[in-house]
């Protein structure tokens, strides 16, 4: 289960077993949500944030932060997904101080 970031508490990662879309989950105080990332022309085109079957989704604010995380990393998010899917790397957890701008 790599952890890819860790984000004013929401800490972002994928499961070992994943498929397509590329997503991304978030987690906080046993709160779970997920972002897909839809490409087109190797362009992210748009993000949709759902629901982890089984999971209480992400609150109101902490769904926020996370949509905007995503947005502002979502290359490295589909740079990390293709390492670690594709080339079979390992992936270090970033910690992320500070708010970001999407």
């Amino acid at each position: 289960m790599p952890k890819l970031f860790e984000y004013l508490g929401i800490v972002i990662m994928f499961y070992s077993n994943e498929h397509e879309p590329i997503h991304v989950h978030g987690k906080h105080g046993g709160m779970e949500s997920k972002a897909e990332l839809l490409i087109e022309d190797g362009r992210v085109v748009s993000i949709r944030v759902k629901t982890v079957k089984g999971k209480k989704p992400l609150d109101q604010k902490e769904r926020r932060e996370f949509e905007g995380f995503v947005n502002a990393f979502k290359d490295d998010i589909v740079k990390k997904w293709v390492d670690y899917f594709v080339y079979h790397k390992s992936i270090q957890c970033v910690r992320i101080e500070g708010g970001v701008k999407a």
